[in-house]
């Protein structure tokens, strides 16, 4: 089989999962030209970019009800990508099983652990336990493959149409508001000047260990009034001794506000690791 050309890759986005999962209907709504190409986990769609196999990955970052996606804040600084854009997706979950089952028959309910905690009062008052697998799409098509009608899945309308499953229960979730953020992935970073409207810029520095480090590394971003939007904090290590953080910050270095902010923030920590400058897709409340 013929490697595939320059041409054909730049047509591919990759995700991680199987084809029906979030990440798959979250590339055809940013990027409806584009190709999805699904991979086992994030590392490998952060690779297939890194090798160039695809020009651009969909990584899903926070979701409204379950928060931080575990592993992708270590995971983006080391990958040498940058955040071109990001992308906010309604999850709405759907009750899966093979034809005939229903939720009396239904025993257990496999899923992503998201999924399955975005669903957790509703599976709850079923009695059903839950099983964790490694993505929603996945769940669905092992589903299928068992053909138990005492197994079930939690997983998108587009997985039960692409393995062939019945919907036992639309929007299964908790919550009506289940959201999830996913940022653009690629090779190489966009010029702040080629933007337009609102940006983001987001980054991830390590505090000195000194008293109020944190405190003096963020002070910047109050009197240059820059609007920082979101702050984590998360241990790259088991050591427990070095806490990086995760920031996404209205603006870019390109403004004098925000120069004098991130001048400051490198003044007062051991690093800072810009991951991108993009485009907001949904402005942010004030």
């Amino acid at each position: 089989m013929a490697s595939p050309t320059t041409q054909e890759t730049d047509k591919l986005i990759a995700f991680q999962g199987e084809l029906g999962a979030y990440s798959h209907m979250a590339c055809q709504a940013k990027f409806p030209d584009m190709e999805p190409l699904s991979t086992p986990s994030f590392e490998d769609a952060l690779a297939a970019v890194q090798q160039g196999r695809a020009r651009l990955a969909m990584i899903p970052i926070e979701n409204s009800t379950a928060g931080r996606v575990a592993d992708i804040h270590i995971l983006l600084p080391g990958s040498g990508l940058y955040i071109i854009g990001e992308h906010f997706e309604t999850i709405r979950h759907c009750l899966l099983g093979v034809k005939g089952a229903n939720e009396s028959t239904l025993k257990t309910v496999k899923s992503h652990v998201q999924a399955l905690g975005q669903c957790r009062k509703n599976l709850r008052a079923l009695g059903i336990e839950r099983l964790p697998f490694a993505d929603t799409a996945g769940s669905a098509k092992h589903v299928a493959e068992l053909g138990d009608p005492s197994v079930g899945a939690i997983a998108s309308e587009l997985a039960a149409d692409v393995y062939g499953l019945d919907i036992i229960r639309k929007d299964f979730q908790d919550e009506g508001h289940n959201t999830t953020r996913f940022v653009v992935l690629s090779r190489e970073p966009v010029a702040a000047a080629d933007l337009a409207g609102p940006v983001m810029t987001s980054f991830t520095f390590e505090v000195r260990n000194i008293p109020a480090a944190l405190y003096k590394a963020l002070g910047g971003f109050a009197t240059n009034s820059v609007n920082m939007t979101k702050l984590e904090s998360y241990y790259e290590s088991d050591s427990f001794t070095a806490t990086e953080f995760y920031a996404d910050i209205e603006g870019h270095e390109g403004m004098e506000n925000v120069h004098r902010a991130m001048e400051e923030l490198r003044f007062h920590t051991k690093h800072v690791n810009v991951l991108g400058t993009y485009e907001q897709e949904r402005q942010r409340g004030r």
